[in-house]
Parts: C-alpha cells; sequence; structure tokens
C-alpha cells in the first residue's frame, strides 16, 4: 500500500471520528444546525476558507492559470475578498443577531413571509445544488485520477461519502473537519509551493522562465493569453470580463448561503468580524498560492492532459510523495 492510499485512508478516518463525535453530542436542534452557537473565531475562520478554497479552486482555477492566465490570476484576487468583510458587516452581523437556525428562516422572520422565507429555501437549494455538482465532480475526478476507479463510481463514492457525514454530524462536525483542512491545507500549500519553487530555481528564476516560455507566449503578461483565437480579442475585455467576475464573487462570498450561514454559528458578532478579517488575508493567500502554481507547471511540463490535473500531477511527480499526499488527501474533499 503506497503513501498516497494511506494518507487517504487515515483523513476519512479522522473524518469519521470527528462526525461520529460531532453526532453523539447532538441534543437540541441548535446544535445541528448552528453548532449551539458557541463556535470561535478559528472554527468560523476554517470553515469559511475551507468551504470556498474546494475543488472548483484547486482544479478548474489552477488550470486557467496553466493554460492561459497566469499574471492575470494573479493581481486580481483582492476585489473578490472584499465579500467577505462587507458580507460580515452589513449582513453576517444582523445575521448572527436575529439567532435564526437557517438563512432561509432569518429572511421569513425579518419580512414576515412564509413565501419568502419558502422562495429563500428554493433559492439556496438551487445556488448550493449547482455549487456541490461542480464541487462533487471536481472530488470524482481527482479521486479517479490518484486511485484508478471508474469516474461515475468516483462520483458516488464523493456524493455519498459528504451527503452521509453532512447528515450525521451536522454542523459542528462540518465546521470542525473544515477548520481541520483549513490548517492542513494551508500549511501543506505553503511548503508545496516553496518545495516546487525552488525547485525551478527561486521565484525570480521562476518567473523570468516562465515569462520566456516559447509553448505560451503571454501566459505571464498582466492580461494573460488574449488576442484573435481566444475569448477575449482586446486587454479591455479580458479586464472587464475578471473584474465582472470577481465582484460577483464578493457578492457569492458576502451572502452566499454557504458562507453567510457560518455567521449563524459565531458565538458573538465579534467573531463575525474578526473571522470575516482574517479570512480575506487567508484566501488571498492561499489563491495566490494555488493559481500561482498552476501556471508555474508549465516549467516543469506544458502539457498536461486534462490541465484540471495540473496540481495533481505536480503533487505526484515535483514533490515528497508524502507531501503529496497531504495535499491531495486534503483537496479531494
Amino acid at each position: 500500500m503506497d503513501t498516497l492510499a494511506i494518507t487517504l485512508g487515515v483523513s476519512i478516518l479522522i473524518y469519521i471520528v470527528v462526525g461520529s463525535y460531532a453526532g453523539r453530542s447532538i441534543k437540541k436542534l441548535d446544535d445541528y444546525f448552528v453548532a449551539g452557537r458557541r463556535a470561535p473565531t478559528l472554527l468560523i475562520l476554517g470553515t469559511l476558507v475551507a468551504s470556498v478554497m474546494s475543488t472548483s479552486i484547486f482544479m478548474g482555477e489552477a488550470a486557467f492559470t496553466y493554460d492561459s492566465q497566469f499574471g492575470a490570476y494573479l493581481l486580481f484576487p483582492g476585489i473578490a475578498v472584499t465579500g467577505y468583510m462587507l458580507g460580515a458587516l452589513f449582513f453576517g452581523t444582523y445575521l448572527r443577531r436575529s439567532r435564526a437556525p437557517t438563512v432561509a428562516d432569518f429572511f421569513g422572520a425579518r419580512f414576515q413571509s412564509r413565501r419568502l422565507q419558502q422562495f429563500a429555501g428554493f433559492t439556496i437549494i438551487l445556488g448550493l445544488g449547482g455549487y456541490l455538482l461542480i464541487v462533487t465532480q471536481g472530488a470524482a475526478i481527482l479521486l479517479s485520477e490518484i486511485t484508478g476507479l471508474p469516474f461515475v463510481m468516483s462520483l458516488l463514492i464523493a456524493w455519498f461519502s459528504y451527503t452521509l457525514f453532512t447528515m450525521y454530524s451536522g454542523s459542528k462536525g462540518v465546521i470542525i473537519t473544515d477548520t481541520l483542512m483549513f490548517l492542513l491545507f494551508m500549511t501543506a500549500s505553503v511548503v508545496f509551493v516553496f518545495y516546487v519553487v525552488d525547485g525551478f530555481g527561486g521565484l525570480r528564476t521562476a518567473i523570468t522562465d516562465l515569462a520566456q516560455l516559447q509553448s505560451k507566449p503571454g501566459l505571464a503578461s498582466w492580461t494573460g493569453i488574449i488576442g484573435p483565437g481566444t475569448s477575449w480579442p482586446t486587454a479591455l475585455e479580458f479586464v472587464i470580463w475578471v473584474v465582472v467576475v470577481d465582484i460577483s464573487w464578493a457578492f457569492v462570498y458576502a451572502v452566499g448561503p454557504w458562507q453567510a450561514s457560518r455567521h449563524l454559528m459565531a458565538r458573538d458578532e465579534h467573531v463575525v468580524l474578526r473571522a470575516a478579517i482574517l479570512a480575506c488575508f487567508c484566501v488571498i493567500l492561499l489563491q495566490m498560492l494555488i493559481y500561482g502554481i498552476g501556471g508555474l507547471m508549465n516549467l516543469a511540463n506544458d502539457n498536461i492532459t486534462p490541465s484540471e490535473t495540473v496540481v495533481i500531477w505536480g503533487a505526484q511527480n515535483l514533490v515528497p510523495e508524502f507531501l503529496g499526499a497531504i495535499l491531495l488527501a486534503r483537496s479531494w474533499r
């Protein structure tokens, strides 16, 4: 049994233990839905960051920087994360103060409307359903890539595992495992990136070499690869697109149900604000690490197919087996 398989097995065992502990500690409705409203700053920070650092960034966004937009993506993450602070200040604190068990209940009580509560619940299911489809597909691709299982079987395993875990352990189990994953992934990502960049001769050498890469000219420019034959004929069109996308993500960070609902679990409103501010810095750091290493992987191999597996390829080929296993063990969930 190789190191990756052992690491995955151990991580799954930890999730089971945490889920069992959390499930047995549930005594009332608030324990299940909002972790008893006792979560400190670290747990709220951990779940805010971990819930957005899914396979959509680890695989999809890293592939984007690998294929064409390395330089551009490193310039813009600061726009989106402003949503954390604005959302906490103008929505999260009031959400926490309401003591509602869910976001849909908050809207129903706030406007004294059962229909609005039902509509809010429907939009949450619709929005989260689309997000979970993307995350589950990414987890299935990752699981299939590292285990050799068929994609459909990997898809079913990924869906069944997080559904069963969430239904049994409730919000307490989710925020505890999210925080463990956040701490592990933050540490593993920093070490992984430093190890790979050092192997490329240091950051200055790596950026210089990437700027001179013949197979993908323009990859390291501030607009990435644009022009005829691409999605953005001009630099202005690309900038408009990326700013609109980042503003959209800012709204998601501010009021997206899988983000805003975390504020309901906070011990007090100070925790809501502290966690949101810290989440800004942590998400910027992790995005720059993942986006950066996605583009820099071209120096080792500029023909990784499919490009969504670029970080997986790096974890399996450019770093010690144990480090790569830790990174992938966190990222599959």
